[in-house]
């Protein structure tokens, strides 16, 4: 299962530009995080959403303040959803076991309207605030993704368990 791990981070860091598995791990110098996708809270919902949302996904740290990111996961409207971006969390925002830090990028599975690209809309762009917990080798991630309303879709916070190799 290890072994199935590690080659998905070397994948994902040569998509992001190495151009070999020894270049995959140095572009990863600062860890590679496996993030488990879990759950979400939907703040002030008007209706119904999923709140169960499995998935998986990594984090390359190529230094101490930034990483890229991608996974996967089952969204709050029972659609699969798939991300791509970068992680930015500054030194003054990191203290012994949390860090706080903004993500962008695209993600893939909600209805952008205007915004969106791709067939039917359904790919646009996401900033979100994080706040990544860890102690030792486990963590937990917690997101605030902005509302979208043009899926009527209200602020949520997403829940992740981390494990650093």
């Amino acid at each position: 299962m290890r072994g199935a791990m590690v080659k998905a981070c070397v994948c994902a860091a040569v998509a992001y530009g190495a151009s070999t598995p020894a270049q995959a791990f140095e572009l990863c110098s600062d860890g590679v995080w496996l993030d488990g996708m879990l759950a979400s809270y939907h703040i002030n919902p008007q209706k119904h959403f999923n709140e169960f949302n499995p998935g998986l996904g990594l984090e390359c740290w190529v230094n101490h303040n930034w990483a890229l990111t991608a996974g996967g996961f089952r969204n709050s409207l029972d659609r699969p959803s798939w991300y791509g971006g970068g992680l930015w969390s500054p030194d003054f925002l990191t203290w012994t076991y949390v860090r706080v830090g903004v993500m962008a990028g695209i993600i893939s599975g909600y209805n952008y309207g205007d915004w969106g690209l791709g067939r039917n809309h359904t790919v646009g762009p996401v900033v979100a605030p994080i706040v990544m917990t860890n102690y030792g080798k486990l963590g937990i991630n917690f997101i605030l993704i902005p509302p979208i309303p043009s899926d009527q879709l209200p602020a949520t916070v997403g829940f992740m368990l981390r494990y650093k190799f």
